[in-house]
């Protein structure tokens, strides 16, 4: 008879993982917005998150305002950085340059996106990239030439997923093979674009493990405080938010009202994200703190504490 394995004779081993978290920002595009988005920062670095993820405008238009941000995060905070990065009207060349100039700076992390297609329509440029796929494999071809400078490490590459049909999609199932075919190209997570009902990620995730996905897919939820931006991103995702939510923020006697209101149905949304199989919440923060803090406060999630490193600690002295 062979002997028990290491995993058999310690089965605490497999004890459940910490429920990951994580925020999105996006780049400033003032000096006084810069100033709010640094608030933000230093009140969401008190929560200790495993990443942020920091937005790339449409064809790399404000790259360097992205670029900048995550230098500053890597030197004056003890958060890690995700960047975004799009590959629609940009060739491998220009991408491999990109990566490139990002793993210098020290980021480990690639949300892998396609991009908005240019709203003039017109043709991309003879070689350019057109699908996310493409880029993945792209990201995992440079991780490879670079792999000692990596110490053989790994690039996370995250994706999009959705849990609603994309606009441009001919049904959820094609969604689905798409996500298999980013996972099949080296994707290890997904993050979902934002859905208003919890059965609309209990449905994806189902749909997904039966086609053979098995990365981890994580739920984006925005706060849902904010008629506008509710209306807003219904229209850009194609999607109504529940009409009884948009009736009581509506008729909201004050922001205060609004915030509470806002705030449960996030709460829920979130919570029935996590028992339907959820390893972790993702928040669009807005570049604003206090909504996302709020959500944070009712969820109380099961974190492990992280410790500040010594070269974070030291940037900031040097900083202050």
């Amino acid at each position: 008879m062979s002997p028990p394995s290491l995993i058999d004779t310690h089965p605490n081993l497999s004890d459940t993982a910490p429920v990951a978290l994580s925020y999105e920002l996006f780049p400033p595009r003032s000096p006084a917005a810069a100033e709010t988005l640094w608030t933000t920062i230093r009140e969401l670095e008190t929560t200790e998150p495993d990443y942020v993820s920091v937005t790339y405008g449409a064809s790399g238009s404000n790259r360097d305002t992205a670029v900048e941000l995550i230098n500053r995060l890597l030197l004056e905070t003890t958060l890690r950085p995700l960047a975004h990065l799009t590959c629609v009207g940009n060739t491998p060349q220009e991408l491999a340059g990109i990566i490139g100039e990002l793993l210098d700076t020290g980021v480990r992390g690639i949300l892998a996106l396609r991009g908005d297609l240019p709203k003039d329509g017109g043709e991309p440029a003879p070689g350019a990239l057109r699908y996310a796929q493409d880029l993945i494999e792209l990201v995992r071809r440079v991780e490879q030439r670079r792999s000692a400078l990596l110490c053989a490490g790994k690039i996370a590459v995250g994706v999009a997923a959705y849990p609603t049909r994309h606009p441009e999609s001919p049904s959820e199932e094609h969604d689905v093979e798409v996500l298999l075919a980013k996972q099949r190209s080296g994707a290890d997570f997904a993050i979902t674009q934002v859905f208003f009902r919890a059965e609309q990620y209990a449905d994806l995730l189902t749909r997904a493990r039966r086609a053979g996905v098995t990365i981890p897919i994580i739920p984006g939820v925005m706060p849902l405080t904010s008629l506008r931006r509710l209306k807003r991103l219904g229209e850009l995702a194609g999607v109504e938010p529940a009409p009884e939510l948009i009736e009581r923020l509506a008729a909201a006697d004050s922001d205060l009202d609004r915030l509470h209101i806002g705030v449960n149905a996030t709460v829920d949304l979130a919570n029935a994200a996590l028992e339907a199989g959820a390893p972790g919440i993702h928040l669009y923060t807005f570049n604003e703190h206090q909504s996302a803090l709020e959500v944070l406060d009712k969820l109380a999630l099961p974190r492990r504490t992280h410790s500040s490193s010594g070269r974070n600690i030291a940037a900031r002295q040097l900083a202050g």
